[in-house]
């Protein structure tokens, strides 16, 4: 990718990678904005445990689940079996992580607060080789690769390293590891086949109806399998969150109570019960009947937290 400004006489002119001189640098920066960079909240720096030390310690409150955080500036490391020895060692130490939770946050966690199958590794770094890219390729691997760049004018560029095309599961090299093996029993990397399995082909139908609607709306939404519904986010934020039902769909859109405008009071006040998916705002949906009502009702979700 090329990065140019714009000068007075609409010429442009290069705009230069300003490298990372070291790890610490990019550590620092990544910790100062991790709610807006990652979406995650911030609870330890350093955090050792056992014969490891974890650069930054992370939770997401959207899985209720911990995040290790490591940061590299050189190309010579193993993701996979990095990543795995890191998980490891947290599932052998819950009760530490737990503590070190509640030691930097007022609102305290219990074990059961925690869904450990959700726990995850991420890598930031400047460049991932290609095979550091090709070992990734697995669709249930708790491990995300993300590039980060500094430029000058105090432009920086986070982009995640996707593999496109997987359908081989990490368990099918399980046997050659016993840390993967181990870690894997515990650990589940949800996916959208997932929701989409054993669903009826008409539900499938209408939440690839709602799917082709809400990306169309911008070119950097994400889909987010979670343990329990399929989110759609725009910079880090969840606007909507779909869970598949045989009979139907909910949809939960990520407004508070009062924001949205829903003249046909299609949407059901949540505020006050439990639910799974973000916002105080519900609907069921059994047929497409009302689709397009409801997809306006989506974009202005989508409108209030992009």
């Amino acid at each position: 990718m090329y990065l140019y400004k714009v000068n007075n006489q609409n010429q442009i002119e290069d705009i230069r990678e300003k490298p990372f001189k070291k790890e610490k640098e990019i550590q620092d920066l990544c910790e100062t904005n991790l709610q807006q960079m990652l979406g995650l909240r911030f609870v330890k720096s350093e955090f050792r445990i056992n014969n490891f030390r974890i650069d930054t310690l992370a939770f997401d409150d959207e899985t209720s689940a911990f995040v290790i955080i490591e940061y590299k500036n050189t190309k010579n490391f193993s993701v996979v079996d990095q990543g795995y020895a890191y998980l490891a060692a947290m599932l052998n130490h819950k009760a530490d992580f737990i503590l070190e939770y509640n030691e930097n946050h007022e609102r305290p966690l219990k074990r059961d607060d925690v869904d450990w199958s959700q726990s995850k590794v991420i890598f930031i770094s400047p460049v991932f080789t290609v095979y550091q890219k090709q070992s990734i390729h697995f669709k249930d691997l708790p491990i995300e690769l993300w590039e980060v760049k500094r430029y000058e004018n105090d432009l920086i560029q986070l982009n995640q390293m996707k593999a496109d095309g997987v359908s081989e599961s990490i368990k099918t090299i399980s046997q050659q590891s016993e840390t993967i093996q181990e870690v894997s029993k515990e650990i589940k990397v949800f996916s959208e086949e997932d929701h989409l399995a054993d669903k009826p082909f008409d539900i499938v139908e209408i939440y690839q109806q709602l799917k082709e609607f809400i990306l169309n709306l911008d070119d950097h939404i994400s889909i987010k399998p979670t343990k329990l519904y399929i989110a759609f986010t725009s910079n880090k934020r969840n606007f909507v969150d779909i869970l598949l039902l045989k009979s139907g769909l909910k949809v939960w859109v990520n407004m508070k109570k009062g924001e949205l405008d829903d003249p046909e009071e299609r949407m059901r006040d949540v505020s006050e019960t439990g639910h799974w998916g973000n916002g105080d705002y519900e609907v069921f949906i059994k047929d497409d009947e009302h689709i397009e009502y409801i997809m306006g009702l989506i974009k202005q979700s989508y409108e209030k937290n992009k």
